[in-house]
């Protein structure tokens, strides 16, 4: 097909994706690489790709800015335009140098990319005599301007210049020539790592020059390891390289094909082992394992950014999938990385073991079901992660459990009375055990409240004391209702292991009486409104009608040192209150319902507050009597029938743990 054939055409469906801009340039250097191997010059062969850049844009002294790329340059001391490969050049498709990977379509990714090529050749008559050859390039007139004349070189070589950069493409790479040129090295890395080497190559930008050699050197970890298997009795050729950390940011698998770099996979986390850092004796090091064979070069696609094999599964004529190529070459990586991945391995387990043993034992019950490959983690995964991971895993195997438990009910004829009985026996064991890491999970999250608690009492780093609503919150969630509030959501156990089961049903203060609310209403809030301390709330265990007894709970805002005689500054006074107006059928529920009234039903009360000298005072009034540890007071008040506690928020946490103890240590927790 001649280029003069709707050239225009073929390039509206030749696709080549924003991202891959600089495809075209590098398949220019690939052609260089080869014009220097016609001629047999070998090692001796140089390349310069050079940056064009805009010369007439303004340059702000103060900007860091590159100015724009509007082109690029090759230059190669390779055999030139001959008459062979000038013909070649100007059929579409042509076969010339298929041999080596050439599909003839390269020039069509010139014009897709840049406005047009100019083409300066040098290069041996068959006289033996130098010829120059010049000619243009574009998507209108094709090869136009063609000149050919005596050369007066002493050497053939080639200058391709490709102009007029497309936008499009332009935005999407990065402007700095060291990234180029490190791109560069990726496209062309095999022809450095194969038997033979590759010619000098450099990329010039401006006054910085990048030597590809000293870029290899830089980047290479240890020396390439070579060997070939076989995949469906068609030959691979493996090429194991170690990069030093700096070059790559992920482990992959790259698919060549003609000596080209087509296609990268990331592994990273699909081998146990393979995590983001990697070591051996030599330090850190990124892996990529370079793919070529015969099987590849006759499935890539025109274009060189992917081939025509099937992702999975394979059809009748077709065996041989990506899928069934990264699973044969991953066991080979396996293989060749064997001593570091079983470092790596080993510290993976032993992170699950620690985080498991020392903050997450609820997940304990749950590791004879995960499969050990499962178990294998980074060891550098945070707790965060680490937790969501070890959840997924939980949830999976209570799927798991649920499945079965479907099908243990549901018995299939074909059954034997003792297989049924085996699979019955391992299903109860199964949710025995996910029933323990329910209990776990029940004991672990007391450890985080009081851990929590602890540190919501403390200083803060500001040296200012938390926010009462992180308190409030952490012993009686607000803005639910006990309607809305799941039993392990109230922390209620923390004052009291009575109240565990205790859940909001009253409290003393109308919506239209808080601070933070403009509502005129009187119905009596729920904790949606509850945002005050001060506030004394009604607890029961039971929502029906006539209730046994009375649990008030009253917090006090951290370090108040403001109480004295009055219902609205002692909060002894002001929970002993509202007891009062309890009994005499003057409260509602949450629901809007009176309690009916009862004049002798017994009453607990309890006072979280810090101990500041006029809260001791108050408790001193009262007749209360301090705890041995001198972090609490309690007493009975005969007038008001009531059993009084006043705690710290000190003894709260200590108290906590002491009662916890025995649960925690069961767990491997610390309670310190």
């Amino acid at each position: 097909m001649s280029l003069q054939t709707n050239l225009k055409g073929r390039l509206r469906n030749t696709i080549l994706p924003k991202t891959h801009g600089l495809m075209p340039v590098f398949e220019a250097v690939v052609n260089s690489i080869q014009s220097i191997e016609e001629k047999g010059e070998g090692n001796t062969g140089k390349i310069i790709l050079q940056i064009d850049r805009d010369k007439q844009s303004t340059l702000d002294l103060e900007s860091k800015e590159l100015l724009p790329i509007v082109g690029f340059t090759i230059i190669d001391n390779g055999c030139g335009f001959n008459d062979e490969n000038f013909k070649s050049f100007k059929i579409l498709d042509s076969e010339h140098k298929i041999e080596k990977g050439c599909r003839g379509v390269g020039r069509l990714m010139w014009l897709k990319v840049f406005d047009r090529v100019e083409i300066e050749s040098h290069f041996a008559s068959v006289e033996g005599c130098l010829n120059k050859r010049t000619f243009n390039f574009n998507d209108t007139l094709a090869v136009h301007k063609e000149q050919l004349v005596n050369s007066d070189v002493k050497e053939s070589g080639t200058t391709i210049r490709l102009i007029g950069f497309e936008k499009s493409y332009r935005e999407k790479l990065s402007t700095k020539g060291l990234s180029i040129a490190n791109q560069l090295l990726e496209h062309v890395l095999w022809y450095f790592v194969r038997q033979g080497g590759a010619p000098n190559i450099t990329v010039i930008d401006g006054i910085d020059s990048f030597d590809l050699d000293d870029l290899l050197q830089k980047h290479m970890h240890s020396s390439a390891v070579h060997e070939t298997i076989n995949i469906f009795n068609h030959s691979f050729d493996l090429t194991h390289i170690k990069f030093r950390l700096s070059v790559n940011k992920k482990h992959q698998i790259a698919l060549c094909a003609a000596n080209r770099l087509v296609k990268e996979d990331s592994i990273q986390g699909k081998i146990p082992g393979l995590y983001a850092k990697i070591s051996d004796e030599a330090g850190d090091f990124i892996y990529t394992c370079y793919v070529s064979s015969e099987y590849l070069n006759d499935r890539v696609r025109s274009e060189r950014t992917s081939f025509d094999i099937s992702e999975d599964v394979g059809d009748l004529f077709e065996e041989i999938t990506l899928r069934s190529i990264r699973e044969e070459i991953l066991n080979r990586t396996k293989e060749y990385l064997k001593d570091v991945l079983s470092k790596n391995i080993e510290a993976g387990r032993k992170r699950v073991d620690d985080f498991i043993n020392n903050h997450a034992p609820r997940y304990r019950p749950i590791i004879g079901y995960v499969d050990n490959e499962l178990l294998i983690v980074d060891p550098d995964k945070s707790d965060k992660d680490l937790e969501l991971y070890l959840h997924a895993q939980w949830y999976e195997v209570e799927q798991q459990l649920v499945k079965e438990g479907h099908d243990i009910m549901q018995p299939r004829k074909e059954d034997h009375v003792e297989e049924y009985k085996k699979r019955v026996s391992h299903y109860l064991k199964k949710a025995k055990d996910l029933k323990k890491s329910d209990l776990a999970n029940y004991v672990t999250h007391r450890r985080v409240i009081i851990d929590l608690l602890q540190k919501t009492i403390g200083l803060l780093d500001d040296g200012k004391y938390a926010r009462e609503e992180m308190i409030h919150e952490l012993i009686m969630p607000m803005q639910k209702d006990s309607s809305e509030i799941f039993l392990d959501s109230c922390n209620l156990w923390l004052i009291d292991e009575r109240l565990a089961f205790h859940n909001y049903l009253a409290s003393d203060k109308t919506i239209n009486a808080m601070p933070i609310s403009d509502s005129a209403s009187g119905k009596e809030p729920d904790l949606l409104s509850l945002k005050v301390f001060d506030n004394p709330i009604l607890v029961n265990d039971q929502t029906n009608f006539p209730l046994v007894s009375i649990t008030v709970v009253e917090l006090k805002r951290p370090m108040r040192n403001d109480m004295k005689e009055g219902e609205d500054k002692d909060p002894i006074e002001q929970a002993l209150g509202y007891v009062e107006r309890i009994r005499e059928g003057q409260v509602k529920t949450k629901d809007g319902f009176l309690m009916p009234r009862n004049d002798h039903i017994p009453a607990y009360c309890y006072i979280v507050c810090d101990l500041t000298p006029t809260m001791i005072k108050r408790c001193k009034n009262f007749s209360l009597t301090m705890t041995a540890d001198g972090m609490g007071y309690f007493g009975y008040n005969p007038n008001y029938k009531s059993y009084i506690e006043v705690i710290s928020f000190n003894q709260l946490v200590r108290a906590a743990k002491e009662r916890n103890k025995a649960f925690f240590d069961k767990l491997g927790l610390s309670s310190n």
